[in-house]
This record gives C-alpha cells, sequence and structure tokens, in this order.
C-alpha cells in the first residue's frame, strides 16, 4: 500500500520540467487527497521522520510555512503565529496519516525549514559574489508568497550592521568545519535507515559515532584520516565507559560539549528523551560525605594489611640496601645523607640522595607540605617509581627525572645514615664525614643557600632549554599534562553548595585592572573549564588574575605590562556607551604615559574572544585572532581604539605632523590558528601567556619563534585548563 501511494504521488520529473519548475506547492499532495489517498507516514525508533514518503512529509511542510508564515518573522514561539501553525498542522492531517503526537516534531520541522527560507532568499538575491549586500528587488518568482511590504521589510532587517556583523561571525564559523557533512540533504534518519537496509540488520538503530562516520564519506566511499581518527578513539570509548555515563562517546570523543535537547551525531527530532537517556541526580553532600568516608575505611584496612607484611617483605630485602635502615621520626638538624623510601605497594628502597633539615627552608619559592623535609636525589636505585610529590616546577614525576634537583618528601620515609657514593671531590670543597656533625648551623645554611642557587640556575637552564626545543617545533615526544587539579577540583566542588546556585568572590585588586572589586564566581564557570565548553569573562578575568600573580608581579613584569577590563573594553559596550569605553581606556593609559608598556585587551565580540596589544607610546596595535579575521571586520573597534590614542597623544602634548596624525599602526600578527568553534577564548589566554613569558614588549607579524606554530594542541589548551584549576585551589574558592 505504501509503494503505491508513493508511485501515485511521486511522479518522476523530467530533466527539463525539474530546470523551468517554480515554486514547490505540492499540488500532487492536494490532488491526493481530493481522490481520497491519504498518504502513511513512519517513524523510527527514536522518532525521526524516515521514508516511505518522509520527503514528501518535509516538502508540503516547506510549502506550507512559505505560504502562511512571513518572511519577517524572527521569533518562531511568537505567540501572534499560534493561529497560523493551527492551519498548517490541519492542512498536514488532511492530507497525511498523523499522530496528534507528532505535532511538536511537525512544528520544529516547520521553524527550520522557515529559517533555511529566509538563509536561501538572503544568500540568492540580496548578496553578490563576495558577500556583500545588494539591494535587490522583490523575486518574481516569489511575488504569490511575499508581499512588496515584506520585501523591504526583511531586506532592512539584513542591512543592520549588528546582524551582519552577528552573521559574518557566523559564516567565518561555518565556513571550514573539521569534519564536513557531506550526505547532502539526506538526514541522519534517512541515513540510518539505508544503512541498516543494505546490511540487511535486524537491529532498529545504529550507534551515534557510526551514523556520524558515515555521514561524512563522500563519493570517493574513503573517510579522511581525521574521521577514521574520531571513530577509532569513539570505539575505545566505547569499551571502557559506563552505559549511564550522560555525555555521549561522540562528544569525549571530539571534546566538545554536549548540548541539551540534543544528541551529537543522531540529527534533528532525537533528543536525551527519546533514546531515554536519564541524567543521574547529583549527589547530596551528606551522600558525597559518607562515600567519602567508605573510601577512607577501605584505605585504611589496606594500609594495615601492608603494615602487617612490611616487616616480612623488609627482612626480604638486600642486606645492602637494609644495614642501618632504622627509620627516625626525628630527623637531625642540617643536612645529612640518606636513603629514600616508599611503602607502596611495598616498603622499599627507591633512592638515595640528601635531606636538608633547615629551619625556614623553602621548595621552589613553596612551603613544604605537611610531614615533609625537602630532599635533593642524587641516585635513583628505582628509576621509574613514581615521586610521592611530583614536582611542578621541574616537571619532574619519578626518581630517575628528579636526580640533580629537590623534591619533598615524606619524614617517615627517610632513612638518616647513607653517604651518597660520588665522584671524589678535592679537598678543599669536601666536608669529612666524621665532622659533618660538628658543622655550625650557619655553615649549613649557607651550603643550603649554594645548592639553592645552583639548583635555581639548573632549572632556569632547563626552562629556556624547553622553550628553544619548543620554538624549534622539534619532534620529541612532549608529555601530556595530567587532569590532577581539574579532578582534585571538580572534586572539592560537589562538596560545596556551588552546584546548587552557590557563588564564590575572588578579589581584583587595583593593579590588575585599574580598579578594586570582588569577581563573582559560580558553577556554569567551573563547568565551561570541565566541560570544555566556550569561556567567559569570569574565567577570563581570573586566569589573568593568575598571570598577574604567577607571572608578572614576582618577575617585575608590571611595570612594562598591563591588563584593560574585557567587560569594560568589548564589542557590546563599544556599540551602546562608547563614552564610557573611551574614558576608561583612556585613563588607563594616562596613569601610564610616562613609561613605555604594553596593554593586553582581551576582546570578545559578543561570540568570540580575540586578543589586542597596544603600545600607546609606540602608537602599535597588535591584532591577533585565532579565527584569522583581521581588524576590519570590527569597524567600530578600531575607530574607538584609534580615537583614544589620538586623545592620549594629545594630553601628553605630543607634536606630530598633519600627515602623521593618523599613523597608527595596527599589525595582524600571524598567530596559531583554532581548529573548532570553542577554543577561541582558550587561544586567546595563551597569546598573553606567550608574551608575558618571554617579557617582549614587540610581538612580530609571524608571532614568535619560540611559540611559533600552525594551532595549539589539545595539551596545550589543556595546560590552560590546569593552572586556572591549581590556582582556583590555592586561593581556596571552594572554601
Amino acid at each position: 500500500m505504501a509503494d503505491d501511494q508513493h508511485e501515485e504521488v511521486s511522479k518522476k520529473v523530467s530533466a527539463e520540467e525539474e530546470i523551468r519548475r517554480g515554486i514547490t506547492v505540492m499540488r500532487r499532495v492536494v490532488q491526493g487527497r481530493s481522490r481520497g489517498i491519504i498518504l502513511d507516514v513512519y517513524w523510527s525508533n527514536q522518532g525521526q521522520l524516515i521514508e516511505p514518503n518522509g520527503h514528501i512529509l518535509t516538502s508540503f511542510i516547506g510549502a506550507l510555512v512559505r505560504n502562511e508564515i512571513p518572511i519577517t518573522c524572527d521569533d518562531w514561539r511568537n505567540k501572534e503565529l499560534n493561529e497560523s501553525k493551527e492551519k498548517i498542522w490541519s492542512e498536514i492531517k488532511r492530507c497525511f496519516n498523523i499522530e496528534e503526537e507528532r505535532r511538536g516534531f511537525c512544528m520544529k520541522l516547520a521553524g527550520k525549514l522557515l529559517r533555511g527560507f529566509r538563509t536561501f532568499l538572503s544568500s540568492k538575491f540580496l548578496k553578490d559574489a563576495d558577500g556583500n549586500f545588494v539591494d535587490a528587488e522583490l523575486p518574481k518568482k516569489y511575488e504569490s508568497l511575499i508581499s512588496a511590504e515584506e520585501w523591504e521589510a526583511f531586506k532592512s532587517k539584513r542591512q543592520d550592521p549588528v546582524f551582519q556583523r552577528i552573521s559574518a561571525t557566523n559564516r567565518e564559523r561555518a565556513s571550514s568545519p573539521a569534519y564536513p557533512y557531506r550526505k547532502g540533504r539526506v538526514g541522519y534518519g534517512r541515513l540510518e535507515q539505508s544503512m541498516l537496509q543494505k546490511e540487511e540488520s535486524s537491529e532498529t538503530s545504529l550507534p551515534a559515532h557510526v551514523l556520524w562516520k558515515e555521514a561524512r564519506v563522500g563519493k570517493s566511499g574513503v573517510p579522511q584520516e581525521e574521521v577514521l581518527h574520531v571513530y577509532q578513539k569513539c570505539e575505545e570509548l566505547s569499551q571502557s565507559l559506563s552505559p549511564d555515563d550522560t555525555k555521549g562517546i561522540l562528544s569525549r570523543a571530539l571534546d566538545v560539549p554536549e548540548y541539551s535537547g540534543r544528541v551529537r551525531g543522531k540529527g534533528f527530532g532525537v533528543t536525551p528523551t527519546s533514546l531515554s537517556i536519564k541524567k543521574g541526580k547529583a549527589p547530596s553532600n551528606r551522600e558525597l560525605h559518607a562515600r567519602l568516608e567508605a573510601m577512607q575505611a577501605e584505605l585504611d584496612a589496606l594500609r594495615r594489611e601492608r603494615e602487617a607484611s612490611a616487616s616480612t617483605v623488609y627482612r626480604d630485602a638486600s642486606d645492602k640496601d637494609s644495614i642501618n635502615c632504622t627509620f627516625q621520626p626525628n630527623i637531625p638538624e642540617g643536612i645529612s645523607h640518606c636513603q629514600l623510601y616508599l611503602s607502596s605497594p611495598y616498603y622499599r628502597m627507591v633512592g638515595k640522595g640528601k635531606v636538608h633539615n633547615v629551619s625556614g627552608v623553602l621548595l621552589h619559592t613553596r612551603e613544604l607540605p605537611a610531614g615533609c623535609l625537602k630532599v635533593s636525589v642524587d641516585i635513583a636505585v628505582e628509576p621509574n617509581a613514581a615521586l610521592p610529590y611530583p614536582s611542578d616546577d621541574s616537571d619532574a614525576t619519578t626518581v630517575h627525572e628528579a636526580v640533580g634537583s629537590f623534591v619533598a618528601w615524606p619524614t617517615n620515609l627517610i632513612c638518616v645514615g647513607y653517604e651518597t657514593p660520588t665522584k671524589s671531590k678535592s679537598k678543599d670543597n669536601a666536608i669529612p664525614r666524621h665532622t659533618e656533625s660538628t658543622v655550625s648551623r650557619k655553615e649549613l645554611q649557607e651550603n643550603e643557600v649554594s645548592n639553592a642557587s645552583a639548583q635555581q640556575k639548573k632549572e632556569v637552564s632547563n626552562a629556556s632549554a624547553r622553550v628553544k626545543s619548543y620554538g624549534a617545533k622539534k619532534t620529541v615526544a612532549r608529555k601530556k599534562p595530567t587532569t590532577k587539579y581539574r579532578s582534585c577540583l571538580r572534586t572539592f566542588l560537589e562538596m560545596t553548595d556551588i552546584p546548587t546556585g552557590g557563588v564564590r568572590t575572588v578579589h581584583m585588586e587595583v593593579g590588575i585592572f585599574g580598579f578594586d572589586y570582588d569577581q563573582m564566581i559560580g558553577n556554569e564557570d567551573f563547568m565551561q573549564v570541565f566541560s570544555h565548553e566556550e569561556i567567559g569573562v569570569t574565567v577570563v578575568n581570573t586566569y589573568i588574575r593568575f598571570l598577574y600573580d604567577k607571572l608578572m608581579r614576582p618577575n617585575g613584569l608590571d611595570v612594562s605590562f598591563g591588563f584593560l577590563a574585557p567587560a569594560t573594553v568589548n564589542l557590546g559596550l563599544i556599540l551602546s556607551r562608547p563614552d564610557t569605553v573611551t574614558e576608561y581606556v583612556l585613563r588607563i593609559l594616562m596613569d601610564n604615559k610616562d613609561a613605555e608598556k604594553l596593554f593586553f585587551i582581551p576582546f570578545n565580540t559578543g561570540g568570540h574572544w580575540l586578543l589586542l596589544a597596544i603600545n600607546p607610546i609606540r602608537e602599535i596595535v597588535y591584532y591577533l585572532d585565532s579565527l584569522g579575521n583581521d581588524w576590519t571586520t570590527y569597524p567600530d573597534m578600531k575607530v574607538l581604539i584609534d580615537t583614544v590614542l589620538q586623545a592620549f597623544r594629545a594630553q601628553r602634548d605630543i607634536q606630530t605632523s598633519r600627515r602623521g596624525a593618523n599613523s597608527i599602526t595596527w599589525i595582524k600578527v600571524a598567530c596559531p590558528q583554532q581548529r573548532n568553534q570553542i577554543d577561541c577564548g582558550y587561544f586567546m589566554l595563551r597569546f598573553m601567556r606567550d608574551t608575558l613569558a618571554l617579557g617582549r614588549l614587540k610581538i612580530p607579524t609571524d608571532y614568535f619563534d619560540e611559540f611559533k606554530c600552525a594551532f595549539y594542541t589539545k595539551d596545550q589548551v589543556d595546560e590552560i585548563k590546569e593552572e586556572w584549576c591549581q590556582f582556583m585551589i590555592e586561593l581556596n574558592v571552594c572554601s
């Protein structure tokens, strides 16, 4: 029956008719209804429209919405459209055998088709080949659908500067997708149906990542290598993730957020509800505490078992390692040779070195963890053994990597009484073993300072070497950044009221943006970092506080660099309150008029982050945009910055020739480019971080050699997240 209906209504159109055809009005459907033919409609198990007759219903809805809804309608939810929507639904039911419960799907599809029709009109008739606006007359083809008044109103909206800027930004984002869809007008629902039919499978649906991969196979029939890489990652994740995991496998593999109301890789019409995906209820504080207590009880039980067998294991150790190996809770003051032990999974010696038990000693400018002492590792007995406290400053995580550097070691795992075998020293530099205990406290402290100075020089040398290696883009494997701070911060967060609406504050002192205030931070801001979403101004501001505290002030860079508040200098405020923005920027520049300084402006255009770096003394503006645009994309921004710099020049009484009055230099920097629609904020933060790391006031046109690359990798983006999370922990934001 369904095949007969399809043959009756969907007669093939000849090539000549196809070329000359006019507006789609679906007369055959209406004529078929007059002859008593009501078409059956079919749906997948996930609620998507499929064949037969699926494409006919879609075209019929498109014809109805073009006839009933004006193209000037911008809000599909407007209640004034209810009467027209009712008429559309009534016509659908007269021609198709469709259940009342499908009304919601059909209305959403109608809204989608209306948006597509408006986009088609704008692209086809109101733009030239270069995308510039064309003041075209109403096409005769659509005179029966669109009145002259509607057409003029439609053109007026398309000429609005705000609309054009947003349109240009969205067009740029969609112009180069990393994984383009290659199935034309065939949606995911019909694609899944054809795949199941081709495979003669008894399954009713396919995994999202299988559909996603097939949708990106072109006419060649061979998927791209990048697509296969994502697919393979999905296959690996499907073996390890719980079926109850609320974030889709495909979203995890692509490292993008899962938006509410949609399922990535399934297409229009599929929702978490239709797939019966239920989001788990967040545990209460009481439940979290109960879990922690249970975990602590398990750890205590394991610890008791290990301690019970420790003596047996210890006796099995070699005589060489166990001689005179009595653990001493009280380490003698001064510098002593020692053996370094670990207790998990059993007690064993992993290294040898010196313990520095000196009052007030610091480890890389930080206080030591509770119950630990500072030790220098000289020999790695078990090279791959993990350090009890990995060193953030030297990137050391194993005993072998810590040789020649200082680390923190638990006091109860240090055995004093061993002299490290080293190369013979000159008599002048050697301290005899039998007189070591008589060395004065002052001499020990001087020795400590000398060692620390040597160690600091070594760390600086290592850091410099890392920068040079990175700048040269060698293929040596880099150690991936861990997620330990993100995991730790997320755990702390769950034990507070922040996930349920609580907020905290981060103090922003006057030296950062030129005014003193407390920055509010809530759950949404944390989730932007945890879930890799587009970051907002709160994350940007608090990361700037990190740069100010950790890079600028300790190194004296606050006299050479400065920040302007992104909440005050952005495209929205430039358009609505330009005088306010001008007054603020000019005040900051005049407060620093006596010395050359580079000011960072994290600039938000309304949906995209870019960086402006201004040297007001030299009248240079560096423009860094990870989308590759230039400043002509935002003319209002350029006009305001130029105006401020001219006013700055005038207030400093700088005399220039008429020719040089407009000699402000804008430089577009060939900075790393993002490959998705999310990373612009992280790239912008790295631009500031790279510049501060080098401490240079001039940014090369082709970017810094030390950090030059086509794009920042996921690991480099994750470094920003880890730094932010670690800083939030240090500030006790979750307390």
